[in-house]
C-alpha cells in the first residue's frame, strides 16, 4: 500500500507495502483527523495501528492550529540509545536478569539535584522520574548484530565487543495531567497558532519534553548501577510531541504520535520484545513524508486479544524470545499485551521506509534481556 488520498482539507499519505497489515480502524482514524480545522497534510508511516481515537504511528502537519489530543498523554515519549562498559565476551545472562530490578518504583535519589541538570524543577509527579511505566516502554541490553555501513558505525564509534542499552519512555503521569487540562479547557478543538492559550501549552508541553529526557537519563543511570558499570549516550529522540517548521516559506506545526523526526542524524527503530532493532538514517526527508520514520514495529493485534491469541503459551514461554533474549515482566497481562507476535515484523517496516527512499539502514542490534516490570500486577 502506498496510498495517496485527497480530501478537500488535506491529504493523507500512507507508507506502507502490501507486505505490511494496515488495520482498516488506522485509516479511519486517519480520514477522522481530516475534518479538524487547519490540518493539511496527514501521514501514516508503516508502524501505523490504531489508538484510543488517534492512530499511532502518523504525523500531522497544521498550518494554524495545534491540538494536545494529536500528541497524546505521553508528551516526549521517546527513545534513548547508549554505548555501555560492558562486553559481549563476558555476558552473564542469568545473573544479569537477575541484578536488574526496581526500575518500576520511585528513585531514593535526589529527584531536584537529578532535575537542575535539565534546568527544571519540582513537578507533582516527579516520584515516578527513573521508572519505565506500563504499556510498550521497555529498557533493553542489546547487541551490535550486524554491521550495514562501516563508514557511518565507526563514526558514532560503535563496536561489535560492546553491549548497548535502549531506553524507550516518556513524561509518564506528568503528560497525562496536561493533557487532561487542555481537553477539559478546549475538549478537543484547536488552539489557535495566535492564540495566548498556544504559549500556555508550548511551555507545558516543553517541560514535559525535558522531564521525560531527563527520565530516560535517569532510567539509563539505574540499569548500568544493576550491572555495576556505564555507558555514553549515542542519541535520545522524541517521538510524541510538536515542533514548527518552515516549509516553503508557510509556517507549519507537525504534531507526531509515535513518529520520528527525520531531520536529525540516525534514528533507532526497535522491534518488538522478540526482534531485532534498526539504525538507519533518515533520507529525503520532505513535506510529503511529514519529515519524519516510524518509531518502532507498530501493533498487530489489539492490547485485549493478545491473551486469547496466545492461549497455548504460558508465560514462562514469553520470558525467553526466538531470539535467546530474556524477558523480565512480572505482570501477568503484560507479558501477554507485549509479546513479539503482538507486533508486526520489524523488517518488514524498515523495508518499507527503504523501499520509498526514507531511510537507510545502518546496523542491526540483537536484544539480549529486556525489562518491563518486576510487579506481578
Amino acid at each position: 500500500m502506498n496510498s495517496y488520498l485527497n480530501n478537500k482539507q488535506a491529504t493523507i499519505k500512507v507508507i506502507a507495502s502490501d507486505k505490511n497489515w494496515i488495520d482498516s480502524l488506522a485509516i479511519d482514524q486517519l480520514n477522522a483527523v481530516t475534518k479538524l480545522e487547519g490540518i493539511k497534510h496527514i501521514v501514516g508511516l508503516p508502524d501505523l495501528h490504531p489508538g484510543k481515537g488517534t492512530p499511532i504511528g502518523a504525523a500531522f502537519i497544521s498550518d494554524s492550529y495545534i491540538y494536545p489530543h494529536l500528541v497524546g498523554n505521553d508528551i516526549g515519549c521517546g527513545m534513548s540509545f547508549w554505548q555501555t562498559k560492558l562486553k559481549t565476551n563476558k555476558i552473564k545472562l542469568d545473573k544479569w536478569t537477575k541484578n536488574i530490578t526496581g526500575l518500576e518504583n520511585s528513585w531514593d535519589g535526589d529527584l531536584n539535584e537529578w532535575l537542575s541538570q535539565y534546568k527544571i524543577t519540582q513537578a507533582d509527579f516527579n516520584y515516578s522520574l527513573g521508572s519505565i511505566g506500563g504499556g510498550n516502554h521497555f529498557a533493553e541490553l542489546q547487541k551490535l548484530e550486524e554491521v550495514m555501513d562501516n563508514e557511518i558505525v565507526e563514526s558514532l564509534q560503535l563496536s561489535k565487543n560492546d553491549l548497548y542499552l535502549l531506553v524507550h519512555s516518556g513524561s509518564r503521569n506528568l503528560g497525562e495531567q496536561i493533557l487532561q487540562k487542555y481537553i477539559s479547557k478546549l475538549n478537543c478543538n484547536g488552539i489557535h497558532a495566535n492564540s495566548l492559550d498556544l504559549i500556555d501549552y508550548l511551555k507545558d508541553h516543553d517541560y514535559a519534553v525535558t522531564w521525560a529526557k531527563a527520565n530516560r537519563d535517569l532510567i539509563a543511570k539505574r540499569f548500568f548501577d544493576c550491572l555495576k558499570t556505564d555507558g555514553r549516550k549515542i542519541l535520545d529522540l522524541t517521538h510524541n510531541y510538536v515542533e514548527q517548521i518552515v516549509y516553503k516559506d508557510t509556517k507549519y506545526w507537525i504534531h507526531r504520535k509515535g513518529a520520528t523526526t527525520a531531520n536529525y542524524g540516525t534514528v533507532m527503530i526497535p522491534g518488538s520484545r522478540g526482534d531485532f532493532s534498526y539504525l538507519v538514517i533518515p533520507k529525503n526527508s520532505g513535506f510529503l513524508s511529514g519529515f519524519s520514520l516510524a518509531h518502532g514495529a507498530g501493533r498487530k493485534w489489539a492490547r485485549t486479544d493478545a491473551k486469547a491469541k496466545l492461549k497455548n503459551y504460558t508465560i514462562n514461554d514469553l520470558k525467553r524470545t526466538s531470539l535467546g533474549s530474556n524477558v523480565i515482566c512480572e505482570c501477568k497481562d503484560l507479558i501477554f499485551e507485549e509479546a513479539p507476535q503482538a507486533y508486526k515484523k520489524i523488517s518488514i517496516v524498515v523495508q518499507d521506509l527503504v523501499d520509498h527512499g526514507l531511510a537507510k539502514i545502518i546496523a542491526i542490534f540483537r536484544p539480549v534481556i529486556t525489562y518491563k516490570t518486576r510487579r506481578s500486577s
